[in-house]
Formats: C-alpha cells, sequence, structure tokens
C-alpha cells in the first residue's frame, strides 16, 4: 500500500497518513467482529463504526477538498465498504448525514468498535490522544464514554492480551465447527448457493476471515472455484486482505 492509495489533506501529518494506513491494514479485524455480531442472539458490541475521507473536486487552482468522517450500519464485501453517513459536512457540498455510502476499502481513514466499553481499533483518536495532557485526554475519553486505553498500544481484537491465538482466528469460528457441519448437513444447498452478487458461503467465510470455517466448508465439498459476479474467487479474497492462515487452504 502507498500513500497514493489513501486519501488525505495538505494539513496530515506523517503520523496521520500512517494511522491511515493502519486502519486499512487491519480493517479485515473489524470486520471479521462485525460478520460476528451479526450471528449472534445476544449483541455483544456497543459501538462499530468507520471513519472515511470523503472528497469533492473544486477547480483546477484549488486542491480537493477532503473530511473524513464517520459511518455506520456497515457492510463489506471484499473491497467496497458501505454504510449510513453519521456526520454533517462542514465543507463539502456532494453528501450529507443519513446518506448511504460505498466507497473502496482505500477510503478507509479509521474504524472503531468497542465492547464492554473497551475500545479496539481507532487509530487516528489513539494518535490525537497522544498529543493531548492528562485532563484533556481524560475529558475526551468522558466524551466518547469509552476506555481508550494504552494510545501507544492499540488493540484491533478482542481480549488480544489475554488470547493472542485470537490475532489468528475469531474463537466462534473455532466453537461454531460441530454447529456448523450439522448445519450443513441439514442445508446442503447452502454449499452452492450465491447472493445477488455471486458471493456463496465460501466468500463470506473467506473474507471474515474464519479458517475453521473454510475447513468445514471445503471437507462438505464445496466448489472452491466459484467466481463472484466480478470474477473473484475465495482464494483471491484471502490474498487481498492477506488472511494468511486461510490462503494455504484454498491454495492446497
Amino acid at each position: 500500500m502507498t500513500d497514493s492509495d489513501i486519501y488525505y489533506s495538505a494539513g496530515d501529518d506523517a503520523e496521520m497518513i500512517k494511522a491511515y494506513s493502519k486502519a486499512q491494514e487491519t480493517f479485515k479485524y473489524f470486520w471479521r467482529e462485525l460478520s460476528w455480531e451479526f450471528r449472534r442472539i445476544v449483541p455483544a458490541l456497543d459501538l462499530t463504526c468507520v471513519k472515511i475521507a470523503f472528497r469533492q473536486e473544486t477547480n483546477e487552482a484549488n486542491a480537493p477538498i477532503i473530511e473524513h468522517m464517520w459511518i455506520n450500519d456497515i457492510d463489506f464485501d471484499g473491497e467496497i465498504v458501505s454504510g449510513t453517513l453519521i456526520n454533517t459536512p462542514n465543507e463539502l457540498t456532494n453528501i450529507k448525514n443519513g446518506d448511504f455510502v460505498q466507497v473502496p476499502l482505500s477510503q478507509v481513514s479509521d474504524w472503531l468498535f468497542s465492547c464492554k466499553n473497551k475500545s479496539y481499533g481507532g487509530f487516528t483518536i489513539q494518535l490525537l490522544r497522544s498529543q493531548m495532557d492528562d485532563n484533556a485526554r481524560k475529558g475526551h475519553d468522558e466524551a466518547w464514554g469509552l476506555d481508550f486505553g494504552d494510545f501507544n498500544d492499540v488493540l484491533v481484537v478482542y481480549e488480544q492480551k489475554e488470547h493472542p491465538e485470537n490475532l489468528i482466528e475469531h474463537p466462534m469460528s473455532v466453537n461454531m465447527r460441530d454447529s456448523l457441519k450439522d448445519f450443513i448437513k441439514s442445508n446442503p444447498d447452502e454449499l452452492t448457493n450465491k447472493d445477488e452478487l455471486g458471493y456463496t458461503f465460501l466468500h463470506r467465510e473467506t473474507i471474515a476471515g474464519n479458517k475453521t470455517s473454510v475447513e468445514v466448508l471445503l471437507e462438505s465439498g464445496v466448489d472452491l472455484n466459484t467466481k463472484t459476479q466480478s470474477g473473484k474467487t475465495a482464494l483471491d479474497f484471502a490474498k487481498q486482505l492477506k488472511w494468511e492462515h486461510i490462503i494455504p487452504i484454498l491454495e492446497n
């Protein structure tokens, strides 16, 4: 990834641009957690939102206007992030609060989810917190109502310190192996069903980084060469998102 992949304004310094890059590189963990949240009977997340760099061209004499604003109601297909804008632009006139938006992953500048009031992600937020004094930082955290922890140590997955293996695979993926096997036996059509964009169960589980789920699907006879309408196989998405624990399974 290069700086040209990222929308930023002249006022953004090198550290902020680095935060944007880190948010994009780790976005897959945000989506992995959110994809499991959609399946939970009892919600576990308090907050989920993504910051997007919105751009509006002016004229040749002036630089484009760029504003970084948050969206919620997030969806992700491995390439495009979609959601609803929850901020009111200061300068942009081509978008407004409440608009549904679809942007490539390269326009993501941050992401944040919280569980039990503890934050995960928030790379730009943590950079700004690092520049505050103790009183300002306390006031900032109280305004959000979240425990942001140490700004030098940004967490990306739940219980990352207690269970570092969660960085490799979500515990729900591991724990759901047997129930997924039973589900597939009872619903064999799920192996071949496609959504309106041509995505299969295997595509979605790969995008979410669920190794155990991918293994179960392959053991059940799913066709790993099936392509989406845009021509992508599950392996293509694994490589795009750099899910290194899944790539060998799909290759072999």
